[in-house]
């Protein structure tokens, strides 16, 4: 049998019934099946099988219909733009209403820096197909471009409307963070809170809504936004630390030590060692506070700069101010934190009140040699 016909899964069905015996497939029914071969690996990353798949199909039919946007896929895949815009441009001559095929031109063109180009394919794309998710969001990047912020977000907020439920959430936040990088946080609360009313309640976007709630004072919201963020995201360790966080500030210690314990199960990490220590000292515990610090010294990890510094306060705090500053000292010698200029000031004055003057003359030095000089060093 010729390698072809093997590619073909329904060849069973025709040799099945034939009065004179199997019979090959015709040219049509193998073009098919590289076409299906081609296909499968294509989704499968296999690029180049991909190619020769769809080059066998095409000796076989070369007029099918659906060969041009075949390859067009495929070359977009493998970043080769300009082999891709040739292959749509013939896909739309063989199918000129078919939404995709605008599209993917629209795409294309907008990645090529051809905006106008870009814009008004996309337009016919969504002519055809209303509900073309993929191009309502690549005109919202195309006015992105041109800062039309508010239509931006229409069509983000559009394409979201008509998305698959996975990536739904991706677009909102893409309109989300139009918004705020505008300082429109108002608004973006607004939104989030629309589409979480709606059911998108994809961790990411909780947590999105989390953070905007604390900066307008949603305090208690907040909490439990990222209270059922971290219940989708059960490897965050971060989401239960903010719940904790949110309930030191709102004064209500037995919940924020149960959220604080509730990260610590995700992940044992210093930082939230030490922010129990906090909790314990001010009930007065200092027993318990100075477990928790033993816990964050067994802990840390040595290159979270927050961290660190949240480590030697609470070693200042605890009568351990020569640790404390050992640790500001090496790490306000990081080439990383040189600019820090608050780190820098806050280990000469550590260093002062501990009389170590060759430390002091150090930082010293190093603020004036930077960019941003404060008024005074210790």
């Amino acid at each position: 049998m010729h390698p072809r016909w093997r590619v073909l899964p329904l060849l069973a069905l025709l040799t099945l019934g034939c009065e004179d015996g199997p019979q090959p497939p015709g040219p049509k029914e193998q073009a098919e099946g590289y076409y299906i071969k081609g296909t499968s690996e294509y989704l499968q990353g296999k690029f180049n099988e991909a190619v020769a798949s769809f080059d066998t199909m095409k000796a076989l039919a070369p007029e099918d219909p659906r060969l041009p946007a075949a390859y067009g896929e495929l070359y977009l895949s493998m970043g080769r733009l300009p082999d891709a815009e040739a292959q749509f441009k013939l896909a739309l001559l063989r199918e000129p209403k078919r939404s995709t095929n605008w599209s993917r031109l629209g795409f294309i063109h907008a990645q090529l820096g051809k905006f106008d180009e870009a814009q008004s394919e996309l337009r016919k794309a969504i002519a055809l197909y209303p509900q073309d998710s993929n191009a309502l969001e690549q005109l919202g990047e195309l006015h992105l471009k041109r800062d039309e912020k508010d239509t931006a977000v229409t069509h983000f907020g559009l394409a979201a409307e008509y998305a698959p439920d996975g990536a739904k959430s991706v677009l909102v936040l893409r309109a989300v963070e139009v918004l705020t990088r505008d300082g429109r946080h108002p608004e973006a609360l607004q939104l989030l809170q629309k589409w979480i009313d709606k059911g998108v309640r994809a961790p990411e976007l909780l947590t999105a809504l989390g953070d905007e709630q604390v900066r307008a004072g949603q305090l208690l919201p907040a909490a439990e936004t990222y209270r059922e963020a971290a219940s989708k995201s059960p490897r965050d360790p971060t989401l239960w630390e903010l719940v904790g966080e949110i309930y030191t500030r709102l004064d209500k210690p037995g919940d924020a030590l149960a959220a604080y314990r509730e990260s610590l199960r995700v992940k044992d990490r210093a930082v939230v060692h030490v922010a129990l220590a906090r909790l314990h000292l001010k009930r007065n515990e200092r027993e318990a506070a100075q477990e928790q610090l033993g816990r964050a010294l067994e802990t840390v990890s040595g290159s979270d700069v927050r961290e660190l510094t949240e480590l030697a306060d609470l070693l200042s705090t605890l009568d351990r101010k020569k640790d404390a500053l050992q640790i500001l000292t090496s790490l306000s010698a990081e080439p990383d934190q040189a600019k820090d200029v608050d780190l820098q000031l806050r280990t000469a004055a550590l260093a002062q009140e501990l009389k170590d003057q060759a430390t002091v003359r150090t930082v010293c030095a190093r603020l004036a040699s930077g960019e941003v000089k404060p008024k005074k060093c210790p």
